[in-house]
Parts: C-alpha cells; sequence; structure tokens
C-alpha cells in the first residue's frame, strides 16, 4: 500500500477546457502530460517525486480510458530503456528519476537514448533533489545533461509555468529529435496553485497502434558507423535545431526594466526565492514586478548566447544565481563575454557560496551584497553597510531539541539491529555495510551498526572485497525495495558467483516502505494490476543461494539472535542470507488505526495492548534504550528521595509492538517491561470482573498503607 492514497484528488485529472485546477505539483504535472497526449508513463519513485508514480497508480483507469500505458519500472535505467519506444514510433513518453542518484542508475540507457535520438517526444522528470530537505548526496543533473546533449529544463515554481514547461519539454524534445529532462525541486513538487486546464487527449498513436505496425531503422542502433553519424547529428543538426526552438518560443522569460545597470540571471527553479529576497529589499512587490531585470532561465542546457549577450547590453555587471556547484552557467556565460569582447562583470559564486541551499537568508545576503558592490542606489540606506542593523538571529538550541533521523516508533527493523549488537557483544566487532532506505538508520546510536552505502541495491556489493573469508564474516544489509532494483543482480548474484563466505540480512517490510509503501514484487497485498506475493527467499534460491533463513516476525529478538549467531559461527562457507519480514509500522499504523477508531465509535468492543515499566522493579539501568532507541521510550523522575537515577517510562506513543520487552529479555537485562491489553467497549462480565479487580487491589493498598512506618510520628 502507498503512504497516501491520491483516488480522490485523481479525479481532477478529468478536468475539461477552460476549468479551474487546484492542487499540488505533483497533480499538476500528471495533468499536464495528459493534456500533452503523452502515450506511455513510467518511472521509478523516491523523494521528491513519489507522489508522482503513486498518482499514476491511482489514475490507471483515467490512463486506461485515453489508451496510456503506464509501467512501474524496476530502475530508473529501466524506465529510460522504455523510453526506448519514442525512438521509431512518433509516440510521447514519459519517466520519472528519484534525483541525481536516479540520473546516475539511468545513465547507460540515457546514454543510447541520447545517441539514437527520438522521433517521438521524450520527458526525463527528474525530482532536483537538492539542499537542506535532501535525502541524497548533493549533486546535480547538470553534467549529464552535458555529457549526454540531454536538454535540461528547470521551469519556475508554479502551477502554470510547470504545466507549460511540460508541454514545452515534449514540442522542444520533437523539434530537435533529442530526450528532456525536467528537473522539480522539492518546493516545486509540492507548491499548490491554480491553473486554466485543457481536454486531455488520446495520444495521436497509442503504443498498440505501433504494435500493429512495427518500425526498425538500423541508423538508430548505437554502433559504429552509425554512432559516429550520430555523434555528428547531434552537434549540426539537433543543438542548433534546439537553440532555434528555444529563442523562436522564448522558453527562456525576461522580467523587470529593459534597461539598467544590472541584471540577474537565474534558473528557473531559483525564481521564487530571487524575488523573495528583491521583496525584501523593497525592490519587487508582491506580484512579482521587479525594480532588478531579471533572466530566468528555464532551460538551463543548451544556453542560447544570444539571449545572454542581449540580456547583458548596457549593463555594468551581472548576478549569476547558480545553486549548487560546480559553477556550469558561470563559467558557460563567462566563456559567451569573453568570446564577444564585453566588459560586463559577472559574478556569482564570488558572492553566493559555492555549495549548500541557498535558503532565504543565503539569498538575501547575497543579493544585497551584489547590489552594495555593484549598483549600491537601489538599496535602501540600512542595507549600504554589511550587517548594519541585522536583526539579531536568535538561539534556538535551548527550545528546539535536536531531532537526528531515526527509526519511527514501533519500527520493525529496530528489533533487527539490537538483535544485531548484541550478536557483536558476543562475536565482536563485524565489517558491517548499510544500503539505501530506513535501514540506514541502524548506523546512528544507539545502535551504530554500518558506516557505508554505495548505492540503491549494493549493500552486500559494497562488501564484496572483505567476502574472501576471515576471522569474522562480513555482514550487509539490503531492503526488500533495493533488492529487486538492483540488489538481487548487483549484489546477491554477485555474491553467488564470487562465493563469498559472508551474511546479508534482507529487511523485507512487505513493500517499498522508505519510498512511500509502493508495491514491490514480494508485497503481501494484493494488486489488481501488479504481480505481488513473489517471496524474496525463492529469488534466492532461483539464483543459487543455499543457505537461507526466513524469519516472519522481527520483533522476536532471541529468534533474530539465534539466527545470526548461527549465520556467524556455522562451518557453511558461501552467501548465507537472512529474511527478516515484518510490515512497515508507520504504513500499518495508518491503515489500521482509522479503523479502531471506527469500531470504538461504533461500540464494538476493541483489545489494543500497551507496554509499560514497572517502577518499583525499573533499577535504571536503561539498558532497554542503548538497545532499542524507540521514541516512545523515555526518563521518568520519582518522587522517592532514595532513588536518584530517572527510571524508564513509556509514554503515549508507544504502539504497543513489543519490542521493548523482547530486548530486555533477549539481553537478559531485567523483568521491569509489563503488557497491559487496553479494552474499548468491554462487555458486562468485564466490567463487573474490573470493578472487582479494582476494590481487591484498593483494599490490599490501604492494608498496606496503615501498616507503614510513619516517620513523621503522626498516626499512619
Amino acid at each position: 500500500m502507498a503512504e497516501r492514497s491520491f483516488a480522490k484528488e485523481v479525479q481532477k485529472l478529468r478536468l475539461g477546457e477552460g476549468e479551474t485546477f487546484t492542487g499540488e505539483g505533483i497533480l499538476a504535472i500528471t495533468k499536464a502530460l495528459l493534456e500533452c497526449g503523452v502515450g506511455y508513463v513510467g518511472g521509478y519513485q523516491g523523494a521528491p517525486i513519489s507522489h508522482l508514480m503513486d498518482v499514476l497508480a491511482d489514475a490507471q483507469d483515467i490512463l486506461g480510458e485515453l489508451g496510456v500505458r503506464f509501467e512501474a519500472n524496476a530502475s530508473e535505467a529501466a524506465a529510460t530503456a522504455m523510453l526506448a519506444a519514442s525512438v521509431h514510433y512518433p509516440i510521447r513518453g514519459a519517466v520519472t528519476y528519484k534525483g541525481p542518484v536516479g540520473v546516475n542508475v539511468g545513465s547507460d540507457a540515457l546514454a543510447n537514448l541520447a545517441s539514437s535520438g527520438v522521433n517521438g517526444g521524450a520527458l526525463i522528470i527528474v525530482g532536483e533533489d537538492y539542499g537542506e530537505g535532501s535525502s541524497i548526496m548533493q549533486e546535480r543533473s547538470h553534467a549529464f545533461a552535458m555529457k549526454s546533449q540531454v536538454w535540461l529544463m528547470d521551469p519556475r515554481p508554479s502551477l502554470p509555468a510547470i504545466v507549460k514547461a511540460v508541454e514545452q519539454g515534449f514540442e522542444l524534445s520533437e523539434a530537435s529529435n533529442s530526450p528532456v529532462m525536467l528537473t522539480v525541486r522539492i518546493r516545486s513538487c509540492h507548491v499548490t496553485g491554480t491553473f486554466t486546464t485543457r481536454a486531455n487527449r488520446r495520444p495521436a498513436m497509442t503504443v498498440a497502434d505501433a504494435l500493429a505496425n512495427p518500425q526498425s531503422d538500423f541508423i538508430r542502433v548505437v554502433l559504429p558507423p552509425m554512432s559516429f553519424v550520430q555523434e555528428q547529428d547531434k552537434v549540426k543538426n539537433r543543438w542548433p535545431a534546439a537553440l532555434e526552438f528555444i529563442r523562436e518560443r522564448g522558453l527562456n522569460e525576461r522580467f523587470g526594466p529593459t534597461s539598467a545597470p544590472v541584471g540577474i540571471v537565474l534558473q528557473g527553479g531559483m525564481y521564487n526565492g530571487v524575488i523573495r529576497a528583491l521583496q525584501r529589499l523593497g525592490l519587487a512587490d508582491l506580484y512579482g514586478e521587479s525594480r532588478i531585470p531579471l533572466f530566468v532561465l528555464n532551460v538551463t542546457y543548451p544556453l542560447v548566447p544570444e539571449e545572454f549577450l542581449t540580456f547583458c547590453e548596457g549593463k555594468d555587471a551581472v548576478l549569476v544565481v547558480e545553486e549548487g556547484q560546480p559553477e556550469f552557467l558561470e563559467q558557460a556565460f563567462g566563456a559567451m563575454l569573453y568570446k564577444a569582447g564585453a566588459t560586463v562583470a559577472l559574478h556569482g559564486k564570488d558572492i553566493f557560496p559555492m555549495a549548500g541551499e541557498y535558503t532565504g537568508q543565503v539569498m538575501l545576503d547575497a543579493v544585497a551584497g551584489f547590489l552594495r558592490r555593484c549598483a549600491p542606489g537601489y538599496l535602501p540606506a540600512q542595507r549600504l553597510a554589511p550587517n548594519a542593523e541585522q536583526p539579531p538571529i536568535p538561539d534556538l538550541s535551548r527550545t528546539v531539541p535536536i531531532r537526528p533521523p531515526g527509526f519511527c516508533t514501533g519500527c520493525p527493523e529496530r528489533p533487527i539491529f539490537a538483535a544485531l549488537k548484541l550478536a557483536q557483544g558476543e562475536l565482536g566487532k563485524h565489517q558491517i555495510t548499510g544500503d539505501i532506505g530506513c535501514h540506514l538508520f541502524a548506523c546512528l546510536p544507539p545502535f551504530e551498526i554500518g558506516g557505508a552505502t554505495m548505492g540503491y541495491g549494493l549493500g552486500p556489493a559494497s562488501n564484496a572485497a572483505f567476502d574472501g573469508g576471515g576471522e569474522k564474516r562480513a555482514i550487509s544489509i539490503l531492503g526488500d525495495g533495493g533488492f529487486w532494483h538492483n540488489g538481487l543482480s548487483s549484489s546477491i548474484g554477485n555474491m553467488v558467483f564470487n562465493k563469498s563466505d559472508s551474511l546479508t540480512v534482507i529487511v523485507d517490510n512487505y513493500y517499498s516502505a522508505a519510498t512511500g509503501g509502493q508495491d514491490v514484487l514480494s508485497s503481501r497485498a494484493e494488486n489488481a494490476t501488479k504481480s505481488t506475493k513473489h517471496p524474496i527467499t525463492a529469488a534466492l534460491r532461483g539464483v543459487g543461494v543455499e543457505w537461507v533463513r526466513q524469519i516472519d516476525r522481527t520483533y522476536d529478538v532471541p529468534k533474530m539472535l539465534a539466527t545470526i549467531r548461527e549465520a556467524l559461527t556455522t562451518d557453511y562457507a558461501g552467501p548465507k542470507v537472512i529474511v527478516a519480514s515484518s510490515e512497515c509500522m508507520l504504513n500499518r499504523q495508518r491503515r489500521e488505526r482509522p479503523l479502531r477508531n471506527q469500531a470504538i465509535r461504533d461500540g464494538r468492543r476493541v483489545e489494543a495492548p500497551r507496554f509499560g515499566v514497572d517502577e518499583a522493579l525499573c533499577t535504571g539501568d536503561h539498558a532497554c534504550m542503548r538497545l532499542s532507541g524507540c521514541p516512545s521510550l523515555s526518563l521518568k523522575t520519582l518522587d522517592d528521595p532514595l532513588r536518584d537515577d530517572p527510571v524508564a517510562a513509556i509514554d503515549q506513543s508507544c504502539v504497543g509492538c513489543g519490542n521493548c520487552g523482547e530486548v530486555a529479555d533477549a539481553a537478559v537485562l531485567c523483568p521491569s517491561f509489563y503488557r497491559a491489553d487496553v479494552v474499548h467497549n468491554p462487555g458486562r462480565w468485564e466490567r463487573a470482573r474490573a470493578r472487582l479487580s479494582a476494590a481487591v487491589i484498593g483494599w490490599l493498598q490501604a492494608r498496606r498503607a496503615r501498616a507503614r512506618l510513619d516517620l513523621t510520628g503522626d498516626a499512619a
């Protein structure tokens, strides 16, 4: 199950000519695809475009009515290869990438696609996951666009601009016979707004039409001598055609006055930040009317020299707003000015930081610094001096607690790493690598297990150098999403082929939990349009793994510990794989909690487990926290003057998974954890029994109180 259903929102995709769409950027992109007559759509989920795949999955009825094929691809490489349909046929196709890492994964197919060229429009929607909200290493897609001659669009973060860019992207692709990457940043994906819709268009040629009339052209095959001809075609035909289209259709935009001593050139995705900075400086209004000339690059590759040089005419200095590094745009613009013999001063990374997200404060400081240096007449008096009259930045470290990333409350992965930590306590520290996914949080306290990851599905491959046998076996972590994405062939197959004497723990959450709960081959759920319920263990044995163990309840810490101990000490010299399965607690709670609350409201009997700590038994050792780290485990100070140390306590966020007690039992810590079943809407007999129990307990408590020694001198 996906973490969010868009069944209601996708009905907006049926809006017709002249109606008003209101919603998020993700849904607007989907609507734009349908309005442009897309023939097929695919991709791989991941932040910040996970919901785009979820929207498409929920909209399959609408896609089917239009004859649009939807494919949930196994990886970005598979998605890019899917765009081969646009090589020979005039069919518009679109796929999604999870950020620059998705571009990396799809680079092999992307290079071939860009070399052969396309007949139908081929659009790659990249979630440009950069900055403080990112979940990956800080890279940009720009370099791949330059390397492979793929045109790169970076539209302004507003719904009308994004929708328009989708249409322009298809048209640019068709006009230049080249694939186009459309980058949407985190804020663009989730920006809300309105735009006037058009009617959805059935593809001029569907994939079914193409199958009925197959086409082929050996000139499109990427092999010598055709590849040499394709390279020349890129430079002599496709590139000039792209430049002409960008220039004639006005894909890049200019705002503000036509003449001024300074100007700002910016990536389209930076437009809102620049306008906000100018507003704060009194140089733009709420509607974006700027007193400073702006040249907005909705296409950041290829650049049109004539447009840039025309913008620079009559100006003394120009600021380039380019988030991320290296400074590809600034270098290109500097070369253009040098070749043209222009004397315009070019500024960019000398004022802006080379790396890091351009937050509101960074943008304000840089724009003000540029104007202070090159056009001080634009600035109000209080801004002329650096840092003059700036309000102090409050120290929030004492009021806002540090929130490092970590497992959710009740996460079924937590007991896996508790068992691993216990195993290392017995057998010594092992070489452990992680993988992309929630399980990577295990490298943080309290577990501190693993400290490296090389890519999605590459956890075991990251340990390949240590698989030759030694005093201790290497351990690798792999998720079910990563297993089906790339891990089966690149990691598990590699282990089998090289006879690796190591252990891999596959964390099976029942679906791709880290990317939003999308189904994969091993999902337990019924899926009307996808094939599920294919066990990971069957795939493992199918590629030659002989030592396989399946654990169906990861919360059984003693069993997890025993299985890990067996894998690390067995005489079997070959790949060993433990598949540890339990459903993602976050998605499970999203599904079950509304049903439980409704049952309680309806007056039905509902029994919910709760866990607690007996204060009289807890010694305050806190080892349970060191082996669990659950957010619901906290500390509590007692009123007892003889007990200075706080004891463990479980707060109201507990979901009743029982991991804390299991960990305590496995580590032979203490018997202080207890389980209490809370009964909602109890029956008559249960209420009577509860009253009787309360009466007996109250009588015993009163009896003990009367017998207690009173040190104050008064009678008890």
